[in-house]
């Protein structure tokens, strides 16, 4: 097996393995230790309890449908087998860390199951080979075939790399044969693509394992052939019969086959599939070195970021189509922002930077993994959110499943492999995307290396990092300085370092010769600031977010005591910060003056022509990504500005 990047991928960033780093103590210690302990165990009881597991019964009848066929023809159960996929692939990352006994034979068990009902050709989704074996390949457009697929192989490379056993991989791989002979430019091939992107994510983590081109060729067929005109969807509703204008979704856009990925300049459809293709994209670039796909990328981040991101890095505004609707639609309390939107989008910027070092992608990144992501889950490690609005009037609670569970796994299996997202290095150098509390291991230059970092970060402004190369040793170090920080300061050994002498895209590198004991320290202030949205997002007009280094604030009514929509900041007014550690696990709130409305003394009437009675009180703001962990109440981002 091949694990090491090839060709132009040589030159370039790489991930380093998520279990290389550990967490002994810190911001992600808490959240790593819950989802091994809690979240994993018991989102496999809930697949087991919703009947997740009995698709893969192969050698009984298909039973009653456990989720019902939708107007599109599509049953949540079409994609059951992407659940378990992620949840082997979550389970997988923490095996890695530690093995478990019992954990694995779950796996095993999934995967004994699979490998009995897979089809002789390789082909691999149980829904068909159980319900309708003569209809498959026939509805790529809505019935998500290889993103189901796409899931189980990614699950299958993150079992292998953890536990080093082949049967699911194999297995995987069959089936992967089978679809490199099914679709692709060549005489009596399909030319299609699944309108759910994944499998051309799963095809090139397959590739980096096992090095066989065919699996990079594939994810490229893919890529390429999305949106090349006349559809393929077109042709494939025709023999079914149907008119391709029935289409409940009525454009393609809808799943970015529209047009070629090349030629898209701006971020539409659902969200998920968009950054799941664009991660897509960005990963065939970094291995093949085709820019004419990481500047159609430039394009669409520069899009996204400036018109359709929330702030609080959730992405896709509409529940009617999962996704995006007109530039600056960024409704609070009906805003969609998906889990695994955000999610998606912390994959595709991870990727962005390993194309180019740019803190402009790792920013995003950032603020993705503190608020829209890790809002998702909440602090009992089993009660999620699919949707993260802005705003609330007590109506969202978390829920310990869904019918649609695809965050569930989707947030564990991210915050599984968070030391991942932390580094990535190549033979002489290192790049700090993320900093908290955590040390890594690896070999720069063929000189082993421990990096430490010893931080209260994100909850304090001082980051240090301890150099241990076995050997001394020349690397050359990049620390992002994120783009929300001013004055920050950098000093090696205690010697201050010129920052704008060092600084290229928001990374401050240092190259030198290191030995053990030299330690690097940087301080990033974060005073609390206030956040305006663009006059076209009239949503927030008059109002104000609060941001304090990369924590987004919300108030709730639990520390506020009335509705949070009945208070009232000031420009003119400064907040404090302050660390509770009995609060919400530990966190760092913000205190500071406002008015509060009295609706009582309305009497019953809805309109007068006399403003408000106000009267002066205190509040407190939590993290964003802690809310909906207590009592049901009222909860508020964008807060009214007098």
């Amino acid at each position: 097996m091949n694990t090491q990047p090839k060709g132009l991928a040589a030159s370039r960033y790489v991930p380093v393995d998520h279990a290389s780093v550990q967490f002994s103590r810190g911001f992600w210690k808490p959240w790593h230790d819950t989802v091994r302990d809690v979240t994993v165990p018991t989102q496999y009881m809930r697949l087991e309890e919703e009947k997740f597991l009995e698709v893969l019964d192969f050698k009984s009848p298909a039973g009653p449908l456990a989720r019902p066929i939708q107007p599109s023809g599509l049953s949540m159960q079409h994609f059951f087998d992407s659940d378990f996929g992620k949840w082997i692939e979550a389970a997988s990352y923490m095996l890695k860390y530690q093995r478990n006994a019992d954990i694995e034979a779950k796996i095993d068990g999934i995967v004994d199951r699979l490998d009995e009902g897979q089809m002789p050709d390789g082909y691999l989704n149980s829904w068909f080979i159980r319900r309708e074996p003569e209809k498959r390949w026939t509805n790529l457009r809505d019935l998500h075939e290889m993103y189901s697929m796409g899931h189980l192989l990614e699950g299958a490379v993150a079992y292998y790399e953890a536990t080093g056993k082949r049967k699911f991989l194999d297995v995987m791989s069959k089936c992967v044969d089978h679809i490199i002979d099914t679709f692709g430019t060549e005489d009596g091939k399909l030319r299609g693509y699944d309108a759910h992107e994944e499998i051309e994510l799963a095809l090139i983590k397959l590739y980096k394992v096992t090095g066989d081109e065919r699996h990079l060729k594939q994810a490229s067929f893919f890529v390429d052939e999305r949106g090349q005109m006349p559809s393929y969807f077109d042709d494939e509703a025709r023999r079914r019969g149907e008119e391709p204008g029935d289409y409940i979704f009525e454009t393609y856009a809808y799943s970015q086959a529209h047009k070629p990925v090349r030629e898209q300049t701006e971020v539409e459809g659902h969200a998920v599939r968009a950054t799941y293709l664009f991660s897509a994209m960005a990963d065939l670039a970094f291995e093949t070195g085709d820019d004419t796909l990481r500047n159609a990328l430039e394009t669409l981040f520069g899009h996204l970021t400036s018109r359709l991101l929330y702030v609080t890095g959730g992405i896709g505004s509409s529940k009617d189509n999962e996704g995006f609707t007109r530039a600056y639609d960024l409704p609070n309390e009906t805003a969609y922002a998906e889990t695994c939107a955000s999610i998606a989008l912390g994959f595709w910027t991870h990727r962005m930077a390993q194309t180019v070092l740019d803190a402009r992608y790792t920013d995003i990144l950032e603020l993705v993994a503190f608020n829209g992501a890790l809002s998702g889950i909440g602090l009992d490690g089993q009660s999620y959110f699919y949707e993260n609005p802005l705003e609330s009037h007590g109506q969202h609670r978390r829920w310990k499943w869904h019918y649609c569970p695809c965050c569930p796994t989707n947030i564990a299996r991210f915050i599984a492999s968070i030391g991942s997202y932390h580094y990535t290095a190549k033979d002489n150098a290192l790049a700090v995307h993320l900093y908290s509390d955590n040390s890594v291991a690896l070999a720069l230059g063929g000189t082993d290396v421990t990096v430490t970092q010893t931080t209260d970060y994100p909850w304090d402004s001082d980051i240090t990092l301890a150099i241990d190369p076995a050997a001394p040793a020349e690397f050359a170090l990049s620390l992002r300085i994120p783009g929300w920080c001013k004055g920050a300061r950098l000093a090696v050994n205690g010697e201050a370092v010129d920052l704008a002498g060092v600084t290229e895209r928001g990374y401050a590198t240092i190259t030198r010769t290191w030995a053990a004991g030299d330690t690097v320290a940087l301080h990033l202030p974060m005073p609390v600031e206030r956040i305006y949205a663009h006059p076209d997002a009239t949503e927030n007009a008059g109002r104000v977010a609060l941001k304090r280094g990369p924590m987004v604030y919300c108030v709730e009514q639990a520390d506020v005591g009335v509705a949070p929509q009945h208070l009232v900041l000031s420009d003119a007014d400064a907040y404090q910060a302050e660390y509770r550690p009995d609060l919400l696990g530990g966190a760092t709130v913000l205190t500071g003056p406002a008015l509060r409305m009295d609706a009582g003394e309305w009497d019953g009437v809805l309109y007068r022509g006399a403003k408000p009675v106000t009267e002066p009180v205190t509040f407190t703001a939590i993290p964003y990504h802690l809310w909906a962990n207590r009592e049901e109440g009222g909860m508020l981002v964008w807060m009214m500005e007098r």
